[in-house]
């Protein structure tokens, strides 16, 4: 996407629809889905949603993958126990998603592994399916959670909120 592009996104398109595509009971419905999921493994899942980036931002050269990087950042996703927790981060004006991993995770899940993930979330937002694919996201990073990071059973503390961010 060029500069240009990038502006135009950023100016007119995203920041209108972040209540329509995630209305509060799909907000709910998520949630859930992290919680459950969060109950196979021993890691972490977060997911925020962010209409658009700032002109300043763009100018500056943000892209949506350093966004995200700084999204993990400051909702602690790094700070977990095991290293092992995930941001699902989604730039609605730029139709961007981004999958951010702690190191943990990021040792042993390919780089392809989330490319897949995303693809799949993609595919379910251009076809207007916008409840499929967060969900179709949040069950594929749990299933990878869950085979690196098994739970076996264990109960385990919830260490970071569950309720996506709209940013």
């Amino acid at each position: 996407m060029t500069l240009a592009q990038r502006l135009f996104a950023n100016l007119f398109q995203g920041w209108f629809q972040i209540h329509r595509r995630f209305p509060s009971d799909l907000l709910d419905d998520m949630t859930a889905a992290i919680a459950d999921g969060e109950h196979t493994h021993l890691g972490e899942v977060r997911f925020a949603i962010e209409s658009r980036l700032s002109l300043h931002a763009v100018l500056t050269g943000l892209d949506a993958q350093t966004r995200a990087r700084q999204v993990f950042g400051q909702l602690g996703v790094w700070d977990t126990e095991h290293n092992c927790g995930v941001l699902l981060y989604l730039l609605l004006a730029e139709h961007r998603i981004e999958i951010v991993a702690d190191r943990g995770i990021a040792k042993r899940v390919k780089p392809e592994e989330w490319a897949a993930i995303c693809a799949g979330m993609q595919q379910g937002f251009a076809a207007g399916q916008w409840r499929a694919g967060a969900l179709h996201g949040i069950t594929e990073v749990h299933a990878l959670l869950a085979r690196h990071f098994p739970s076996h059973g264990k109960a385990r503390p919830d260490e970071l909120p569950d309720r996506p961010v709209l940013l």
